[in-house]
């Protein structure tokens, strides 16, 4: 009977998750969480007196964030589902280990050195193009499913002129090996969105998000360790900080999977243009970075206008 009960609030969970107008507004809290993470990251290298060439104990401290976030997963699982995640076994627990080493370790392996040498505002127009590259990757991965429209490709041509307003010059905002971090960042996120829907669908959500996580921060931390870093509380705001970081990873991740379980991938990718506005307005307050560049601010209204465009596509009735 519990059982029953149990599945049926699982089937409830996505009959929510996949209805338009909640997918839509949790993908914009989402995004609005991903985007105060760039700056609340930068923040807390100086609060552990990380440098911005120690990528020992950046892996460290990108490590603890993600394992403690795996933890808050299981609490997710409990406040949602009233119940622990069933964790997958066999290929599919070795295919989810797999996820992790991929989506966390090797994303943000290389996210968190961008975030070392990129400036916020700089960096989270970079990273909005994982919107655009989620909308393209997903025509050539689902055909009639989630197909390319006039009006997406519009919107993808308008939102990537954003981003290269958003280089012009530079202006000292980061170094050329940062640029490349982040874009194979951006490249990993966006490859890993198919590959995630793929395994929810085999698996319990939670179980999947808990093991990409934990997998994914252990491996990060002990990388990190092996290398010689090491972390070094100065103050209470640390942990508050390394705290809120783990909750953006923890509830990010279990409501990214949940919508990209129960949508299309373009439907929810393409909200990516909220990270870049809160990425640049949080670096403002937190970091004392400019917020008034004419490259800043053009790149911003254009990236929108292309979020705008790709979403206002009319979306192609398909069977779940």
């Amino acid at each position: 009977m519990q059982e029953n009960k149990t599945l049926s609030r699982a089937e409830k969970l996505d009959r929510i998750f996949g209805t338009p107008v909640c997918a839509v507004l949790l993908a914009i809290f989402c995004n609005v969480l991903w985007g105060s993470a760039f700056p609340f990251i930068k923040l807390g290298y100086r609060l552990f007196s990380i440098g911005t060439g120690d990528t020992a104990s950046i892996f460290c401290f990108a490590g603890v964030r993600f394992t403690l976030g795996s933890f808050l997963v299981l609490l997710g699982s409990v406040l949602l589902q009233s119940r622990m995640p069933r964790l997958p076994r066999g290929k599919v627990a070795a295919e989810c280990c797999a996820l992790g080493l991929w989506q966390t370790t090797a994303q943000y392996a290389f996210y968190y050195i961008a975030v070392a040498m990129l400036t916020g505002a700089f960096g989270g127009i970079l990273n909005s193009t994982q919107s655009f590259l989620g909308v393209i990757f997903a025509h050539f991965l689902y055909g009639n499913a989630d197909r390319m429209t006039p009006a997406k490709t519009l919107g993808c041509v308008v939102g990537f002129a954003g981003v290269l307003i958003g280089t012009l010059g530079n202006h000292g905002s980061g170094s050329g090996w940062g640029v490349f971090c982040m874009m194979a960042a951006t490249v990993i996120f966006t490859l890993s969105g198919p590959w995630n829907k793929s395994v929810t669908k085999k698996a319990d959500s939670f179980g999947v998000c808990f093991i990409n996580l934990f997998v994914g921060g252990v491996a990060l931390f002990l990388i990190g360790t092996a290398m010689g870093g090491r972390l070094q509380v100065q103050s209470a705001l640390a942990v508050v900080v390394m705290l809120y970081l783990a909750f953006i990873c923890g509830a990010g991740y279990v409501l990214w999977a949940l919508l990209m379980k129960n949508n299309p991938v373009s439907r929810i990718a393409i909200f990516g243009f909220v990270n870049p506005v809160v990425n640049v307005l949080l670096s403002a307050v937190l970091n004392g970075e400019p917020l008034f560049r004419w490259q800043y601010l053009a790149a911003l209204v254009f990236v929108c206008v292309g979020i705008w465009l790709v979403n206002k596509a009319p979306a192609k009735k398909e069977g779940k």
